[in-house]
C-alpha cells in the first residue's frame, strides 16, 4: 500500500498557500485599523483568533502529512479532526469581523476550498490505509481460516526438530529411522551429466569437489589395484601399503576444510596391505577412515583455538570375529548405507567378464618406450546410473556424531587375485570411497518449484516472499537455516524508493506478523513500455558522446588484429573485445573459479608431503606387518591419471620431482593429460624423457623456477597437521582390538592453497594439450637424507581450459589488478553491474540492475539488461549500424504513477481555476 499522493499534494499546497493567506491578513488589518473606525480591542481579537487558527492549521497539516506518509490512520484522524477549528476561523475572518474587505472574501474562499479537498483526500487516505492493514492482519481472512505462515508448521520445522533430537548422548539408542533424514532434504545435487553443459549453482560448488575426490580416489585405486598385469616383472608386489591408505584418507580430508571425511571400505577378503606370508594375505576386513576432530581441548594445543588441522584415523575393520555391531558390511551397523550402494558385488560369482567400464591409457616412459594398458573402473559419465551415488542425511553415529551426506563412488579389483589363469578373474567392485560433508554447511533452497528449483526438494515453498508482488532467489552461504533467499520483484514492479536492496530473507523471517503484512511489498510500475520493434541508426553527437566515454573503442575493427601490449594503446586502458581476441592477462581473483581444481592438486601434494615425512620405509614391525616401499612409478603415475580422470575441468596434471628426490630416478615427471573433453583415452608422458638442458622440466618451467627458489631455506609458513592414528593389533582374530601408531600422536608439515602458484594465461604452444590454459602448481615437501629438516622435493601442477574461465567486467577497486573490470556497458548513472556465472570467457557476462529509486521500464519477463545484448547493440552503435543501445537504461521511478494520481490532482485544480473565473466575473 503506498501513500497517497493527490493528499501529499494538497497538504503541500495548503502549507504554501496558509501561510501566503496569514501573511496577507496580517497587513489587512493593519490596514483597516488606519483606514476605518476601530478600536485596539477588535485588532487583538481579530490578531489572536488568527494566530489560534494558524497553531491549529499548522498541527493539522503536520499530523496529515507524517499520518500519509508512514501510513497512519490514527494521525491522519487526528488531521480531519483539527479542520474543524480551522475552518470555523477561516469563517469568522470571512463572515464575523466587523470590517470585511472584497480581498478577504477572496482569500477565504479560496482557503475553505482547500481545507474542503484536503479533508475529502484525508478520509480517502484514512478509509484506504485502514482497510488495507485490516486486510494484510488477516482480520477478514481469519473469519475463513487460519494463518498457516506464522502459526503452523512447515517442512523446514520438521527436519529441524528431527534434526536436533539426535545427539551423540542418545543415538545409541533411537531407531534407525531417526538417525536418518529424508533423501530430498538436499536438493540440486550434482550430476556428471550436467556438469559440462549447465553451470553449478555457487551453493553447490562443495557438494561438485566432493563428488570429484571421490571420483579421483576411485579411479586411482581402481588402477594402482590392476596394475600388476601392468608390467608384471615390476607391479607384482606394489599394491600400496597401509600407511598409503590411512595417508591417503588424511589428505584427503586436510587439504579439504569443506570435506569433513573420507574413508575406503573393502568387502571382506578383498583387501590385503601390508600383511605379507608365504603369499599375499588378505584382511577380514579393511576400512581407513579419517574425519576432522575439534581440537579445542586438545592437549597438544595450549593456545585452545580449532586449528582445523587434527586429524583422526581408523581402521573400521579391525574388529573381533562375530562383532555384527561394528561390522560395516552387518545389516546391524544402521548407517552404512554408503557401502550398501555398491556393495557387495556378485559380478564374480556370476561369472561376468562385461559388467564394469573399461579405460585405456598410453604410456611413454622416460627411456621413450611407449605401452598401452587398459583397466577397469567406475562408471562412465554416460551410464546411467553415473559412477557416483549420494546417501541421504544420517547421523555418523559413535564416530564423528554429526550429520553427514556421503558421495560414494566404487574400487573395482580382478578377483580373485594371482590366480595365474586369468579366463578365471572377473572384474569385481571390491571396495567403495566414501566422501563426507556436514549436513548443516549444505544450502537449502526455499523458493517455490519452477525452473531451476525442480523436484525433489523438501524445502520448497518455505520461503516468505509475497508472490503477488516479489519471487523468491535463493542466496549461497547460509546452511541448514531459514533465510537463504531473498525477494525480488516480479516483472512490471519495483522497489519502493526507500529501500535499497532485495528483501532479505533472514530479514523476513524474523518478521512479526504485522511487520510483514505492512511491508516487504514492491509497487506497481505505472508505465510500462513496449520495447522497440524498428531499430535506427544512433545520432552522430550521440554515437561520439559514448565514444568518449569508451574511447578505447575508437577506429575500432573486428578485422584487426590487436596490440596486445596495453602501454602501446592510448589512454593504457583495454578494448575488451580486442583482449577476448588476443588473451594476455586475466586477474588472480578470478581463479577463485578453479579453486576446486587447484584443491585437488593441493590434496595430492599434501598425500605426498605427509608420506615422505611420516613413513619410514625401512622400519620393522612384530608379525607378518610390513613397512610400507618407498613411492613407485606407477603410484604417482597413478595419481596424476586421477587428477585429469576425476575432474573433467582438468585438460592435464603432471608430478614435477626435483633432480635427485625420487627414489632411485635422476629426474621423474609424469604428466598426465587427455585429448577430448568427454574420453575414456588418456595419456601419461613421463617428462624426463625430455633429458636435454634446454628442454629439461626444471629449466623450461618458470613456475617449477619460482616454487623452488621461494621454498628452498624457509618453511616456517607452512601448515602444520596432527593425526591420530589407530591402527588394527594384528592380522585378525578373536582379541582384535585398535592400537595407536607407533609414532602417536604423528605431524607432518604441508603447502595450503595459498602456498602454490598460479600462472598466467597462456598457450601451450609446444606442449601435449595445445590450447589457453591456466596452470596451478603447488609444492611438496619431505625429509632431508639425514631425517633432520624438511626439504622442497617437487611440485604437482594441473591445467585447465582458459575458455571456461568467466571473466568479470564490472566495477572494482582501483588496487584490484583486473584487467577487464569496468569494461562493461551499463548506465551508470541508473544502474549497477552484477557478474553472471557460466558465460565464459567472453563480453556480457553481467547484468545491469536498477539502482534505488529507479525502474526497469519494459514490459518483459526479466528486470534488468542482459550483458550480451548490451555488448551487441554497443558494437552495434560503434560500427554505425542500427541499434537500441541508448534506450537500455533503467528510469526514474517518480515518473511513472498511477494515472488516478494525476486525475486526482488536475480535477481540484481545474475546480479552483473555474472558481477564481466566476468570482471575478461578479
Amino acid at each position: 500500500m503506498k501513500s497517497l499522493l493527490s493528499f501529499q499534494i494538497f497538504l503541500h499546497l495548503g502549507a504554501w498557500y496558509f501561510g501566503s493567506f496569514c501573511l496577507a491578513e496580517v497587513l489587512l488589518n493593519i490596514y483597516k485599523y488606519v483606514a476605518f473606525p476601530n478600536t485596539f480591542q477588535n485588532l487583538f481579537i481579530n490578531f489572536g483568533i488568527l494566530v489560534l487558527t494558524g497553531l491549529l492549521e499548522t498541527l493539522r497539516i503536520f499530523t496529515g502529512w507524517k499520518g500519509n506518509l508512514v501510513q497512519n490512520v490514527y494521525l491522519i484522524g487526528i488531521s480531519i479532526v483539527l479542520i474543524v477549528p480551522g475552518i470555523l476561523g477561516v469563517l469568522y475572518i470571512m463572515l464575523w469581523q466587523i470590517y470585511v474587505v472584497k480581498l478577504e472574501v477572496i482569500l477565504c474562499s479560496v482557503q475553505l476550498t482547500l481545507q474542503g479537498i484536503q479533508l475529502i483526500f484525508a478520509i480517502i487516505s484514512s478509509i484506504s490505509i485502514y482497510s488495507f492493514v485490516l486486510f494484510r492482519n488477516g482480520i477478514f481472512v481469519q473469519l475463513l481460516e487460519v494463518d498457516d505462515m506464522w502459526k503452523g508448521r512447515d517442512s523446514f520445522d520438521e527436519m529441524r526438530a528431527k534434526f536436533d533430537a539426535i545427539n551423540e548422548d542418545n543415538c545409541a539408542i533411537k531407531h534407525v529411522a531417526d538417525l536418518k533424514l529424508p533423501e530430498d532434504t538436499v536438493s540440486h545435487l550434482p550430476d556428471i551429466k550436467e556438469v559440462n553443459i549447465n553451470p553449478v549453482f555457487p551453493n553447490r560448488t562443495a557438494l561438485l569437489h566432493l563428488h570429484n575426490m571421490a571420483l579421483n580416489r576411485a579411479f586411482f585405486f581402481s588402477y594402482i589395484l590392476q596394475s600388476r598385469f601392468h608390467r608384471p616383472a615390476i607391479n607384482a608386489t606394489y599394491d600400496p601399503g597401509m600407511m598409503y591408505y590411512f595417508l591417503s584418507t588424511i589428505a584427503d580430508v586436510a587439504a579439504n576444510h569443506k570435506i569433513n571425511a573420507s574413508g575406503v571400505y573393502f568387502s571382506p577378503n578383498m583387501a590385503s596391505p601390508s600383511y605379507k606370508g608365504f603369499v599375499n594375505k588378505t584382511l577380514p576386513l579393511f576400512a581407513p577412515r579419517t574425519f576432522r576432530v575439534d581440537d579445542y581441548n586438545d592437549p597438544i594445543h595450549l593456545e585452545r583455538i580449532s586449528t582445523l588441522n587434527t586429524f583422526e584415523t581408523k581402521d573400521l575393520g579391525a574388529i573381533p570375529n562375530g562383532n555384527y555391531g561394528l561390522n560395516y558390511t552387518s545389516n546391524f551397523y544402521r548407517i552404512n548405507d554408503w557401502y550398501k550402494a555398491w556393495l557387495p558385488d556378485d559380478a564374480h560369482l556370476k561369472q561376468l567378464h562385461d559388467t564394469k567400464t573399461v579405460y585405456d591409457i598410453r604410456f611413454r616412459y622416460a627411456n621413450n618406450t611407449n605401452a598401452s594398458f587398459s583397466f577397469h573402473g567406475p562408471r562412465g559419465a554416460d551410464e546411467n546410473p553415473g559412477p557416483v551415488k549420494w546417501t541421504r542425511p544420517y547421523f555418523d553415529c559413535g564416530r564423528s556424531n554429526e550429520w553427514k551426506v556421503a558421495a560414494i563412488v566404487p574400487i573395482t579389483d580382478i578377483y580373485p587375485r594371482q590366480t595365474g589363469f586369468r579366463h578365471i578373474e572377473y572384474p569385481v567392485y571390491t571396495g567403495a570411497i566414501v566422501m563426507e560433508l556436514n549436513f548443516e554447511r549444505i544450502d537449502i533452497n526455499q523458493c517455490p518449484k519452477g525452473m531451476g528449483n525442480d523436484e525433489p526438494n523438501r524445502f520448497a515453498d518455505t520461503a516468505k516472499c509475497k508472490k503477488k508482488t516479489t519471487e523468491c532467489e535463493p542466496l549461497h552461504g547460509y546452511g541448514f537455516r531459514r533465510g537463504g533467499y531473498q525477494c525480488r520483484c516480479k516483472p512490471s514492479f519495483r522497489l519502493p524508493n526507500v529501500v535499497r536492496r532485495p528483501f532479505l530473507g533472514e530479514v523476513l523471517e524474523r518478521a512479526s506478523q504485522k511487520q510483514f503484512s505492512t511491508r516487504f511489498d514492491c509497487e506497481k510500475i505505472g508505465f510500462i513500455q513496449k520495447l522497440p520493434q524498428q531499430w535506427v541508426k544512433s545520432p552522430e553527437w550521440l554515437r561520439n558522446h559514448y565514444l568518449e566515454r569508451f574511447h578505447e573503442y575508437k577506429n575500432f575493427s573486428e578485422d584487426h588484429l590487436p596490440k596486445y601490449n596495453v602501454f602501446e594503446r592510448p589512454g593504457g586502458k583495454l578494448n575488451i573485445d580486442e583482449v577476448l581476441k588476443f588473451l594476455w592477462s586475466v586477474d588472480e581473483y578470478n581463479y577463485v573459479q578453479f579453486e576446486n581444481e587447484a584443491l585437488m592438486a593441493v590434496r595430492l601434494a599434501n598425500f605426498i608431503s605427509s608420506f615422505l615425512q611420516v613413513v619410514d620405509t625401512k622400519e620393522f614391525f612384530h608379525g607378518t606387518r610390513v613397512a610400507d616401499l618407498p613411492l613407485k612409478e606407477d603410484q604417482m603415475m597413478g595419481e596424476a591419471l586421477a587428477l585429469v580422470m576425476g575432474n573433467t575441468r582438468i585438460w592435464s596434471a603432471g608430478i614435477y620431482w626435483d633432480q635427485n628426490k625420487f627414489p632411485n630416478r635422476t629426474y621423474f615427471a609424469p604428466y598426465a593429460y587427455k585429448k577430448n573433453l568427454n574420453t575414456r583415452r588418456f595419456h601419461v608422458e613421463d617428462l624426463a624423457r625430455l633429458n636435454s638442458t634446454d628442454q629439461i622440466y626444471t629449466n623450461t618451467e618458470e613456475w617449477f623456477k619460482i616454487l623452488k627458489s621461494r621454498w628452498s631455506n624457509y618453511y616456517g609458513d607452512l601448515e602444520k597437521y596432527w593425526i591420530k592414528m589407530f591402527l588394527r593389533s594384528k592380522e585378525k582374530g578373536d582379541d582384535l582390538y585398535l592400537q595407536h601408531y607407533e609414532h602417536f600422536p604423528e605431524n607432518y608439515k604441508a603447502a595450503n592453497i595459498g602456498h602454490g602458484y598460479w600462472t598466467a594465461p597462456y598457450f601451450d604452444c609446444k606442449g601435449l594439450v595445445k590450447m589457453w590454459k591456466i596452470s596451478y602448481a603447488v609444492p611438496f615437501f619431505g625429509w632431508d637424507s639425514l631425517r633432520n629438516r624438511i626439504e622442497f622435493k617437487g611440485a604437482v601442477s594441473v591445467s585447465m581450459n582458459l575458455n571456461i574461465l568467466d571473466i568479470d567486467q564490472c566495477q572494482d577497486k582501483y588496487y584490484v589488478p583486473n584487467a577487464f573490470k569496468n569494461t562493461q556497458k551499463c548506465d551508470e548513472k541508473t544502474s549497477y553491474c552484477v557478474p553472471i556465472l557460466g558465460r565464459g570467457f567472453e563480453t556480457g557476462g553481467y547484468k545491469c540492475e536498477c539502482k534505488q529509486g529507479y525502474e526497469y521500464p519494459f514490459e518483459d519477463p526479466i528486470t534488468y539488461f542482459d550483458g550480451q545484448l548490451l555488448e551487441g547493440e554497443f558494437l552495434n552503435m560503434v560500427k554505425n549500424a542500427k541499434t537500441r543501445f541508448d534506450m537500455y537504461k533503467c528510469r526514474l521511478a517518480a515518473a511513472a504513477r498511477e494515472g488516478i494520481h494525476c486525475i486526482s490532482v488536475m480535477i481540484p485544480v481545474v475546480i479552483i481555476a473555474l472558481s477564481w473565473v466566476s468570482f471575478i466575473r461578479r
